[in-house]
């Protein structure tokens, strides 16, 4: 099975069903907040003179307009992970969504089923 890119946004709109922010840093890294201590990482940390709106809070469909945004307007090292508090192994609290790269894989298969005609 392929999966596609609106795979992967069908999963971040799941994610963001339980999100309790969103987080950019202006630049290619895109962050769902999924417990209130992320969030509030995120809220210190993520805003400043590159981003002047790298944090939201809204409705799942606002929250999935934005990180969209964001990820139009990133450059190409661009990724999406939800990050969960873990005290125990704190990167074990990063999930991907999108993983970084991504569309470069479906550009490549575009261009192996092109030549094949």
């Amino acid at each position: 099975m392929n999966i596609t890119m609106d795979d992967y946004w069908l999963e971040v709109e799941d994610a963001l069903q339980s999100a309790t922010r969103i987080a950019f840093d202006g630049c290619h890294k895109i962050y769902l907040a999924m417990d209130e201590e992320q969030s509030q990482w995120f809220l210190d940390n993520y805003n400043g003179k590159d981003c002047d709106d790298c944090n939201y809070v809204g409705s799942t469909q606002d929250m999935l307009q934005i990180v969209k945004r964001w990820w139009d307007s990133s450059c190409g090292l661009r990724f999406i992970c939800a990050v969960e508090t873990n005290h125990d192994d704190p990167n074990a609290g990063f999930t991907t969504l999108i993983p970084q790269g991504v569309e470069c894989q479906f550009e490549n298969e575009d261009e192996s089923e092109d030549e094949d005609y």
